[in-house]
């Protein structure tokens, strides 16, 4: 089981709404045009970028607003195993705990080393930190430079000490 734990510094309310409104979730999490915030929805979705490589499949399991939200997690094209996800909410003093828990990730042994548990573990706290950059108003920046030079010449560049 991957236990993984934030503090965000805003209420549990306001990181609710991060993880359950589709409009939010797409802003930091996943682009889930389906998601449905009830017990029994069923929602699908797929990595960023477009390549659609691992389809992801959830069904909502429990629902206590603002505290705990749970569902299913599946790769439906590459296991046949399921796992559960769990999001936990926390408030104390001005304060949100975000404790992510998701167990039986064992069960994904028969989809090959992109389940591989390190991969789940890395995923979650890259996710959890993007969720709290999110709440915290930090967006995604990109830079663009234009360089007067051949592709080859920037590459030669990049990857040579010389």
């Amino acid at each position: 089981m991957i236990i993984k734990r934030v503090i965000i510094k805003e209420s549990a309310s306001k990181v609710w709404q991060a993880l359950t409104d589709k409009s939010q979730m797409k802003e930091w999490y996943f682009d889930i045009p389906d998601f449905e915030l009830r017990v029994g929805a069923i929602f699908n979705f797929y990595e960023p970028g477009g390549d659609n490589q691992f389809h992801h499949r959830c069904e909502i399991k429990e629902i206590v607003p603002s505290k705990k939200f749970s569902h299913t997690w599946t790769h439906p094209s590459h296991s046949k195993g399921e796992s559960l996800v769990t999001w936990m909410l926390n408030e104390a003093n001005g304060k949100t705990e975000v404790t992510l828990q998701h167990e039986g990730i064992e069960n994904f042994v028969d989809g090959g080393s992109a389940f591989a548990p390190e991969n789940y573990e890395l995923g979650w706290e890259g996710i959890l930190s993007i969720l709290k950059n999110y709440i915290y108003g930090v967006r995604k920046q990109t830079y663009q430079i234009d360089i007067n030079a051949s592709a080859e010449k920037v590459w030669d560049v990049l990857i040579n000490d010389e």
